[in-house]
């Protein structure tokens, strides 16, 4: 084959994607061989898979690349000498060949895991004494992949070597520094939106769960992730070791247990409710009146939402399972706790999960999910779609920008009207939900409302009470609406305020302290302010499907508020320790042994440590949050979370 002499840069991206045709090769090498893992796929769905595909891929490479990228784009003139072009070249092939084995190697080992390799494998075969020969084997089982990839990295090589580059151009030295630097700029810039996955400044690089966002099961996150990438995501991120407090199963059930039966619903009438779920960013306790009654003169940032806790069911003792927004959604929508990472950011963020949303969808519900921010903020539209919601209305589907706050996403009183337009469109029963966004740094409310608003002390205090207002208007547009008496509305917070003025905030149980309010129009009943139970986000979905009288079975983390058979507590992970919250009490356990035992209620500022003094309540709690722990972690392990089949 005749060479192809091309000017530097152009040869850089003629190599780049070179190397994707190669990966994209992999990924159908991939599909074909594990075939009988992924049925029912359409011509429609595969074409959507092999797109992320190539978002994946391009980010990876780009990664892969790096050094080979810097030594080509240099705005110098040696660039062009051919040695330098030799040696250089290198650094190019010899990741994308390594990336080609990898691929190969992980479409076999595919069919152990079910997934793609993480860096887990690492600790995974730490100890191994034999991986010379389990290595030897593993060739010797499939010499047919062997010499497949043989065949691979030799044609990769050789097509490689046709792509050359041309001599240095006679342009004097300054023109041709211009020239380049400009262009180093502009590949740099490609460079960055390429490993991030896309350009916009909200949104987080792209991680394994994105791969949702391309899928229709998520088993087929498999296809559009590569194993490098998954490898290089994933390092640094320590994965979950399987733990034996309990010599089994069975005994540790008698302390907790995520499985909960539909057997006590079966013969009750399921209530197709709609469930509007709204979860506000930052919106932790200490903004709210009601919540801090202990201190007289204190008035709160929330006139709206203390007024609805006068017509609802509201905990005092409520906590988030996470302290980040990302940590959020999953623990609302689907009762899984981000503990030591976010589930989304995780090894075992594309493990098959329960949720509202999937749960629902199989009772008939319309499901959705509203989030203002540009679409893939944060992960949120592929973790929707992995949890089941139907529909996603992010920026994107707003798509007016006069809306646009500037920073994070369209302002909330304007989304939220547009939630509202869009629930009236919908054919009941539906479930949706909404993220907020107004009530984050840099702390801003529109013009118009200049001066409307309390400042505080915080400078996020005048923006949660303009969503707080936000929220009013948007009660005030719902209410008249024919689905409204026949809906279960459930409002929290993310995760707890990021920064405190109140002492109590910034104790072991304030970091974590969030509004729990269920509010039920049609239920004169659903009427109180509990402050003796401790819950948490994880309850919201097995409290929702106890209220519609849900008849199966199904996995959840968390426990029915309502359930007066439930050993309710709350748990949280922060700075090493896991904090572990039942009734007035808050225990703080590293994974061996309880170093903290605070009564969170009675001594508000948690001065004092009740550590052996308690040896009841202490030797329970920890019980219980090892309980938790061995289920949590052997569930996360075996990706053994996901909806559980009934007989329609």
């Amino acid at each position: 084959m005749k060479k192809l002499e091309l000017q530097v840069t152009t040869a850089l991206i003629a190599r780049i994607l070179l190397a994707i045709f190669f990966f994209m090769i992999c990924r159908v090498i991939f599909y074909t061989y594990n075939l009988d893992y992924f049925t029912d796929i359409s011509l429609t769905g595969l074409l959507k898979i092999f797109k992320g595909g190539w978002v994946f891929d391009l980010s990876v490479l780009f990664m892969l690349n790096l050094l080979y990228t810097f030594t080509q784009l240099i705005p110098f003139k040696f660039r062009h000498n051919t040695t330098y072009q030799k040696v250089t070249l290198w650094f190019h092939m010899v990741p994308v060949m390594l990336g080609i084995i990898i691929n190969i190697s992980d479409t076999v080992y595919y069919e152990i895991t079910l997934k793609r390799t993480t860096s887990a494998i690492f600790q995974q075969f730490a100890n191994e004494q034999h991986m010379g020969g389990l290595v030897f084997q593993f060739l010797f089982d499939y010499w047919y992949m062997l010499i497949l990839a043989i065949v691979l990295i030799v044609l990769f090589y050789k097509m490689s070597k046709l792509i050359t580059v041309e001599s240095a151009p006679k342009t004097k030295l300054v023109p041709y520094l211009i020239i380049h630097t400009v262009l180093l700029l502009i590949v740099v810039t490609l460079n960055v939106g390429g490993i991030r996955g896309d350009f916009k400044d909200s949104t987080r690089p792209i991680t394994l769960s994105n791969a949702s966002k391309y899928t229709t099961k998520p088993a087929e996150r498999a296809i559009v992730l590569n194993t490098p990438f998954a490898l290089l995501r994933s390092a640094g991120k320590k994965p979950l070791k399987e733990v034996h407090y309990f010599d089994s199963v069975e005994e540790q059930s008698k302390y907790y247990s995520a499985f909960h039966s539909g057997e006590e619903k079966a013969d009750s009438l399921f209530k197709k409710k709609n469930v509007v779920l709204l979860i506000l960013e930052s919106f932790g306790r200490e903004h709210f009146g009601q919540f801090n009654k202990h201190r007289p003169d204190y008035k709160g940032f929330t006139p709206f939402l203390d007024s609805l806790i006068d017509h609802s069911y509201t905990f005092q003792h409520a906590f988030s399972n996470g302290r980040k927004s990302i940590s959020g959604m999953p623990s609302c929508v689907s009762s899984v706790p981000s503990l030591i990472e976010p589930f989304i950011l995780s090894h075992y963020s594309g493990n098959k999960v329960s949720s509202l949303g999937n749960v629902l969808k199989r009772e008939g519900y319309h499901t959705a999910f509203f989030h203002g921010a540009p679409n893939g903020s944060m992960g949120f539209d592929s973790f929707a779609h992995q949890s089941g919601f139907t529909d996603y209305f992010g920026m994107t589907e707003y798509n007016n920008d006069d809306d646009f706050d500037g920073h994070w996403g369209i302002w909330d009183e304007e989304f939220m009207q547009y939630y509202a337009t869009e629930m009236e469109k919908m054919q009941e029963p539906f479930f949706t939900s909404l993220f907020s966004v107004s009530s984050h740094h840099p702390f801003r409310v529109p013009e118009r409302y200049q001066g409307k608003f309390p400042k505080g002390k915080l400078p996020i205090q005048e923006p949660v009470g303009y969503t707080d207002y936000s929220l009013r208007q948007f009660f005030n547009r719902v209410k008249d609406m024919p689905w409204y008496e026949n809906s279960i509305f459930v409002i929290t917070a993310d995760h707890a305020a990021t920064y405190s003025d109140l002492p109590e905030y910034k104790t072991p149980a304030g970091v974590f302290a969030v509004p729990l309010i269920i509010f039920d129009p049609s239920d004169d009943q659903l009427v109180a302010f509990d402050t003796v139970n401790s819950v948490q986000q994880i309850d919201i979905m097995p409290t929702i499907l106890g209220r519609l009288n849900y008849p199966h079975d199904y996995i959840a983390f968390g426990n029915d508020v309502f359930d007066s058979t439930a050993n309710n507590f709350a748990i949280g992970y922060k700075s090493g320790f896991y904090h572990y919250f039942k009734n007035n009490y808050v225990i703080q356990f590293d994974g061996q042994k309880s170093s903290g035992l605070y009564q969170f209620e009675d001594d508000l500022f948690c001065k004092s440590n009740l550590t052996g003094t308690m040896p009841v309540v202490e030797n329970n709690m920890t019980l219980e949050v090892k309980a938790f722990i061995q289920e949590y972690n052997r569930r996360m392990i075996n990706n053994d979370m996901g909806i559980i089949l009934h007989n329609e």
